[in-house]
């Protein structure tokens, strides 16, 4: 047995010590004692890992996964949602961006039934060509929230559900209703492709380290047929509606920046379709024209629903005024 030899140390500190060489010993022993318990997390990418079981176990359950799914996980980390997914499912590819969480979770179901169950992406989400998948589920890095989200909704084949975790004020964007205060363009592009309801709260104290912020897990159920709606057509237009949301529809199609956008498009429309440009053309007149006829020049974005955006994007249509 070796053996083991201690120091007493008798005299009194020297007091000559100085306050750096202090504070080095502090974070030589802050490093150690964080390197105990695993390993050192990135802020900087957004690692924040779920150490509450019940919370972990909760979010698997809100999936309603089946034995034939295969889930995608983006931002696994040290796999504590993994193991409880892989009980649930037939297979999970994670995407984990940091390699040494890649190894951390390998090493956490090598040599057991559920190794041959995990394929394991190493690399940026936002850059990796995504498999087939059944179910999503994400603790996701707070930074790429609305760019995640829309890649998960332009995904083909349309995928059944996903749950994912979000900073609150996020998640609570995504689910907002007209006339909330927190209803706005990320609400309305969302809802065009899918539902989202909001599941449960989480403290930042259920992470490690804590992050700043609280969280909201959202169940989204991507609409299946998607609707036949131009994307882009669709966001240019909520773009000027929102960028004042609490302002007449009327009034947000008044800016000469907007009207040289919508006449310039007018004219491309009208030169690729073989259509006669009015002379002179009045474009102004032209938009409130359309406004009028469908009632809802008087109308605000912050009260209208889907049905309304889809009227008034129809109406445009059908004058040839188009928003990309």
């Amino acid at each position: 047995m070796p053996k083991v030899v201690t120091k007493k140390f008798s005299q009194r500190p020297d007091k000559k010590k100085t306050a750096d060489d202090k504070a080095a010993g502090s974070t030589s022993a802050s490093s150690a004692a964080s390197r105990a318990f695993g390993p050192l997390f990135n802020k900087d990418l957004g690692q924040h890992i779920l150490k509450n079981p019940l919370v972990a176990q909760g979010i698997v359950d809100k999936a309603y996964l089946r034995p034939t799914d295969t889930v995608l996980e983006i931002g696994p980390g040290t796999g504590n949602l993994t193991v409880k997914i892989l009980e649930k499912c037939k297979k999970v590819v994670a995407v984990e961006m940091d390699p040494r969480l890649a190894a951390e979770l390998s090493k956490r179901v090598h040599g057991t039934p559920d190794q041959r169950r995990l394929e394991i992406m190493i690399g940026d989400f936002m850059k990796t060509k995504l498999p087939y998948f059944d179910v999503c589920i994400s603790n996701t890095p707070y930074q790429i929230s609305s760019v995640l989200v829309f890649k998960l909704l332009m995904h083909k084949p349309v995928f059944r559900t996903s749950v994912l975790m979000f900073q609150r004020e996020f998640a609570l964007r995504l689910v907002a209703k007209p006339g909330d205060s927190l209803y706005c363009r990320l609400s309305v592009n969302v809802q065009l492709f899918a539902k989202v309801e909001h599941i449960m709260k989480v403290g930042k104290n259920n992470f490690r380290p804590p992050p700043q912020v609280e969280s909201s897990v959202v169940r989204m159920e991507p609409r299946n047929p998607p609707p036949p709606v131009d994307f882009n057509e669709w966001d240019g237009l909520m773009r000027v509606l929102f960028v004042r949301k609490n302002k007449t529809v009327s009034a947000n199609f008044k800016t000469d920046t907007i009207m040289e956008m919508l006449e310039n498009n007018y004219k491309t429309f009208c030169a690729t379709h073989d259509r006669m440009i009015e002379d002179p053309l009045d474009m102004k007149t032209k938009v409130q024209g359309v406004l009028t006829k469908v009632g809802m020049a008087e109308e605000r974005a912050s009260k209208m629903d889907q049905d309304d955006f889809l009227k008034l994007l129809a109406a445009f249509n059908e004058e040839g005024i188009h928003f990309c």
